[in-house]
């Protein structure tokens, strides 16, 4: 056996052996100091799960207590955001633009939210979404001021058109429903109960003419007892169907003449007491 050729074999083996060992710990002190760069640069990775099932990553720059300073995030559903805690702004890749408070990634606090609608909110954030006291401003000329819970709105709050009307009071679903007044841009209120949207139970209804109903409402029209006054001093009491005096009622004349019957689609449909032969205003609104 050839022991000399073996022997040179076995220390080229041990030659690239010990160069491939100093080159991958080389590498790894490379890495090291890559890594240790990017850490003592404040460069960080953070990710998070939202409550609905989403992620939300971000990679850059991050303050003394690990908050996100300058960097991008990345959102499970595609979006992207760059963000720039400097400047407290945070621009999205769907046009929106945020200004105000990060917490875990996400708009909490105070914040101003611009999107790509046109539509503008100024207010409270919680886990990124528009929930608690704020304005939203609608493209349409639209404002909607009081509370809202996760972009709805829900409690207490006013809502003015571009055309005057405002609707001041509770809501419920992102719908009128409770105590409310609503005053139209034509000078025509109404104080009352809502529910989803539609005049419910008692309430106060006030036409520009100064015509006034005191009474009970069903899907919007009035039905049930009630009393309406004309401006020219005439009164009905009674009962309604369909926004019209129908059923037992009891109507007053300026004169002092008083009617005591029945009534049907806004007529007198049988001999009262009184009646002496006038006839109601047939001017009641609808």
């Amino acid at each position: 056996m050839d022991y000399t050729k073996t022997n040179r074999r076995a220390r080229r083996h041990r030659s690239t052996l010990s160069v491939f060992l100093t080159i991958l710990i080389i590498a790894a002190i490379c890495v090291g100091i890559i890594f240790a760069a990017i850490y003592f640069s404040g460069i960080r990775r953070i990710s998070i799960n939202t409550e609905d099932g989403g992620t939300i990553k971000y990679f850059g720059r991050v303050d003394q207590n690990g908050d996100p300073l300058v960097g991008k995030l990345y959102y499970s559903n595609g979006l992207t955001a760059d963000v720039d805690m400097e400047k407290s702004t945070v621009v999205y890749s769907n046009g929106d633009t945020y200004e105000g408070e990060l917490s875990d990634l996400m708009k909490h606090g105070s914040g101003k939210l611009m999107l790509a609608s046109g539509d503008v909110y100024e207010g409270e954030f919680e886990n990124d979404t528009i929930t608690g006291y704020g304005v939203y401003s609608f493209a349409n000329g639209d404002v909607y001021e009081g509370y809202l819970v996760d972009g709805i709105k829900e409690g207490t709050g006013k809502y003015t058109w571009a055309d005057g009307s405002v609707y001041e009071g509770e809501y419920k679903n992102d719908m009128k429903n409770g105590q409310g007044t609503y005053t139209w841009a034509d000078g025509s209120s109404y104080t009352g109960t809502y529910v989803n949207e539609l005049k419910e139970g008692q309430g106060t209804y006030t036409w520009p003419n100064g015509d006034v109903y005191v009474g009970n409402f069903v899907a919007d029209v009035r039905s049930g007892q009630g009393k309406y006054t004309w401006a020219n001093g005439e009164v009905y009491e009674g009962e309604f169907q369909n926004n019209t005096m129908s059923g037992a009622g009891k109507y007053t004349w300026p004169s002092g003449r008083i009617y005591e019957g029945y009534f049907e689609n806004g007529k007198i449909t049988s001999n009262g007491d009184g009646g002496g032969g006038e006839a109601p205003a047939g001017g009641v609104n609808s």
